[in-house]
């Protein structure tokens, strides 16, 4: 739901010759809207792929059928932490319908251990992570058995007949006990993972004598991500090659990953993203099924299934957030912030999975925000936990630290009795300064802050709400009216190669694309980027629309098959457009290239004569010229082409960016407050978001809002919730709570659009900026709002039950030093 404002392209758009914009207009913000009627970026364009995703005409993983199709099902730990004694499966081959059954120990030779492509540290410890327990399971739901059988019912039934045995281990629940002497261990090197630490300028000397200091300690609840379609997987095999139909993020990277972990050599190893009904992240992963299905079909000669039930996905999709945070700022008694300080305890749970031990270090570039900060000092310690293991969830690592420092900034302005706009504003890097580097050595190479916030305080009515503020609280109002910001920026679009080598991360961040031109003039274009909902298959027909002078509706998008996009680094962390997007571009270029030197030789004029527009090479001055589709039948062809010329106009590029993109904004949240029964309802929200250029507005809204949900959902509903025995106690849709429509407001959105300086398109990312931005805003709304009790922080996620009770106890202690 949505007031639609301000759809329209960027202004300031790349130029004409395709380099960046330059940084003299790079921090003017846009205030055109509306489309060109010659150009396709910019449009307002209904997303080409969502008919058959709507309606389910599509292949989905868990809709392939294949001849001979067996069906695998898990029986999962019911412990936390225990040693496995005893597997009996002999009962379970006899069953009617039943195949196959293992135990972790049948595979024990083969299934080596699922990776992780993060070491962050020298020291880090990577624990060996068998698909199937073997000796000891370290969470609830590890798989410990399979059946095969011919359908999933059978199979699922049969792991009833199933015994083991299990010796009981003290569970490692709480990240502080686990890092205490003596506490139990999940792991024999005990349950510290690693000690990360990153610096930047003199700390101790912007906390000495520093007049403000304010130390807060925050807790990010563990997360559920919860998409759409469920994981499924299909593997099958002809004896020599197998392919492998996966609903994940990353085919390219999985490929390689799998070949590594089975030994199944990668040219004979095709992997498949059918479309993808959603990830967030939880689809960034190489997963026990996957690698077990591929050892099952090899061992079976006979393509497996499996498909998780939401239950089992609770339990067995990795977590995320889960993090005890501690920041300090040191500042000026003007509220200028010299100093911030950030102790993090991340929680690893029981493995390291892809890239569990980078998450937090993501963030760790993003605690000191918009603003201008003298020194920085960041330590983050990873703790192994028996619980699912933690990994990327949307923002990964940015909105924990958006949520701190903007939390801490609020408090800072109440400490000193400033409004918090205000104290943003005394900090906030201006449009002038960039670009600018940062404390933690990043270079952001535009944006618009206070024009993104002028806007969003235009449209919320931030002055009349804080006067009906004053008048609530000067009544004594039992329900109380809070107003929350939250000022963001982020680094995203994951690359360049260079720096995340820098980070000892186990891969790079380029990105490639391909660009064929068919004989009657239609386009193919090859992405490495792999879609789950983003709308890919249309803002690139886009791009590539406006580059080639072909119409929209002849081009078509391939995706998702290594067979097909044989070289990727697929799709998360905000780096589709601003990476793969790029590519695409690129491979126009050259596309371009070939076709003019064609054209050149067709209309007997040097190859500088020829001009390119809406599609068509023409010779400089005349009339004269040819289309790039009638370029491409004769390329085809082949009976006329200049000497050495391949018959081709196709071209591909693999892109690596010089630097990450920094999309920013400002997000306003009006909330009410029932201090009677703690009940908090968002009467008004407003994001005012600066993505940079916008190659579909369409597009860019659905992000933002679904954003915003996910943003809103950790502050208010969603928490993965553990028993002292580390049982996962919200296993079902009726213990985790995933908001609906109804239970979320309407969203007031608009755009500045500062174009980024780093590619030629101006784009920046979109794809996290909402949840980033939108959880903070929240919160602050509602500790402002209680702040006329006593209240400085309410724990996430902020359910009645807990408003009420920090209400009661912040009024009881109030009243107890009153007395005292």
């Amino acid at each position: 739901m949505s007031e639609r404002l301000g759809t329209g392209p960027a202004a300031g758009r790349a130029n004409g010759n395709g380099r960046p914009a330059p940084p003299s207009t790079a921090n003017t913000p846009s205030t055109a809207h509306g489309p060109s009627a010659t150009r396709e970026v910019g449009r307002a364009r209904r997303r080409k792929e969502d008919a058959r995703l709507v309606t389910g005409r599509t292949t989905w993983t868990d809709n392939i059928q294949l001849p001979g199709m067996l069906y695998v099902a898990f029986l999962r730990s019911p412990m936390a932490h225990a040693r496995i004694t005893r597997v009996d499966i002999s009962a379970v081959r006899a069953l009617p319908g039943v195949v196959a059954a293992y135990g972790g120990r049948d595979f024990a030779d083969e299934q080596g251990s699922l990776p992780c492509a993060w070491p962050v540290t020298e020291d880090v410890v990577i624990p060996d992570h068998p698909p199937m327990a073997v000796g000891e399971v370290r969470y609830a739901g590890e798989a410990v058995a399979c059946v095969v059988a011919t359908d999933r019912y059978r199979a699922a039934d049969a792991l009833e007949a199933i015994e083991i045995d299990y010796e009981p281990l003290e569970a490692v629940v709480d990240m502080t006990e686990a890092l205490t002497e003596g506490a139990p261990t999940v792991h024999e090197s005990g349950n510290r993972a690693f000690t990360w630490k990153f610096a930047g300028g003199d700390i101790d000397a912007a906390f000495r004598d520093a007049p403000v200091v304010i130390d807060r300690a925050y807790v990010q609840q563990r997360l559920i991500p919860t998409a759409m379609e469920p994981r499924a997987v299909v593997a099958t095999t002809d004896g020599e090659t197998f392919t492998l139909y996966s609903s994940t993020q990353i085919p390219h990277v999985l490929r390689v990953m799998l070949a590594m972990t089975t030994g199944i050599p990668e040219h004979r190893l095709r992997v498949i993203a059918p479309d993808v009904g959603g990830g967030f992240g939880s689809k960034l992963q190489v997963t026990a099924e996957e690698v077990l299905a591929l050892l099952l079909t090899r061992r079976l000669g006979r393509p497996v299934k499996w498909t998780e039930s939401r239950s089992e996905g609770n339990l067995t999709v990795h977590h995320g957030r889960d993090q005890l945070q501690r920041i300090r700022l040191a500042a000026e008694p003007d509220g200028r912030i010299r100093g911030v300080e950030v102790d993090l305890l991340a929680d690893m749970g029981a493995y390291l999975m892809l890239v569990t031990p980078g998450v937090p270090l993501l963030g760790a570039f993003m605690y000191s925000g918009i603003y201008k900060v003298d020194a920085y000092d960041f330590t983050c310690t990873g703790v192994f936990t028996t619980k699912m293991p933690t990994d990327a969830y949307r923002g990964a690592g940015r909105p924990e630290a958006t949520f701190a420092i903007e939390r801490a900034v609020d408090e800072l302005a109440h400490e000193l009795g400033l409004d918090p706009v205000e104290v943003r504003r005394r900090n906030w890097i201006t449009h002038e300064e960039f670009p600018y580097t940062t404390v933690c050595g990043l270079t952001y190479d535009s944006g618009n802050y206070e024009a993104a916030t002028d806007r969003a305080l235009e449209l919320f009515g931030y002055d009349g709400l804080r006067a009906e503020q004053a008048e609530r609280r000067a009544r004594h109002d039992p329900v109380q009216l809070g107003i929350g910001v939250s000022t963001y920026t982020e680094m995203c679009g994951l690359a360049p190669s260079r720096v995340l080598g820098s980070l000892s991360y186990g891969a790079g961040g380029w990105e490639h694309a391909s660009v064929r031109m068919l004989p009657t003039g239609k386009v193919e274009v090859i992405t490495g980027t792999s879609p789950h909902g983003q709308g890919h298959e249309t803002a690139w027909s886009q791009i590539t629309a406006d580059a080639l002078g072909v119409p929209f509706e002849d081009i078509s998008v391939l995706h998702g098959d290594t067979a097909v996009s044989h070289k990727g680094m697929d799709t998360y962390g905000s780096r589709s457009l601003v990476v793969g997007g790029i590519a695409v571009l690129s491979a126009c270029e050259k596309v371009k290239d070939r076709a003019r030197e064609l054209a050149a030789h067709l209309l007997e004029a040097s190859a500088d004569d020829i001009e390119f527009s809406g599609g068509s090479f023409k010779v400089r001055g005349t009339a004269e010229g040819k289309s790039i589709q009638e370029l491409a039948l004769a390329a085809f062809t082949g009976h006329d082409l200049p000497d050495g010329f391949e018959p081709r106009l196709d071209a591909e590029t693999t892109f690596d960016p010089e630097n990450f993109s920094f999309p920013h904004g400002t997000h306003l949240c009006a909330i009410e407050v029932d201090t009677e029964t703690g009940r908090s309802t968002i009467r008004s929200y407003v994001a005012v978001d600066d993505v940079g250029s916008v190659v579909n507005p369409l597009i860019v809204e659905g992000q933002v809002h679904g954003g915003i949900a996910q943003g809103i959902a950790q502050a208010l509903f969603e928490e993965a919730v553990h028993d002292s025995e580390g049982n996962l106690l919200t296993t079902t849709m009726s213990d985790y709570l995933i908001p609906s429509a109804a239970d979320l407001p309407v969203f007031t959105t608009d755009r500045t659009e500062t174009p980024a300086t780093s590619n030629p398109l101006g784009v920046k990312g979109v794809g996290e900026a909402g949840t980033i931005a939108s959880t903070p805003a929240v919160v602050n709304a509602i500790v402002d709002a209680l702040r006329p009790y006593g209240v400085r922080d309410v724990r996430m996620p902020c359910t009645p039950e807990r408003v009420w009770r920090t209400v009661t106890e912040a009024v009881t202690a109030g009243s107890e030093g009153d007395a005292r």
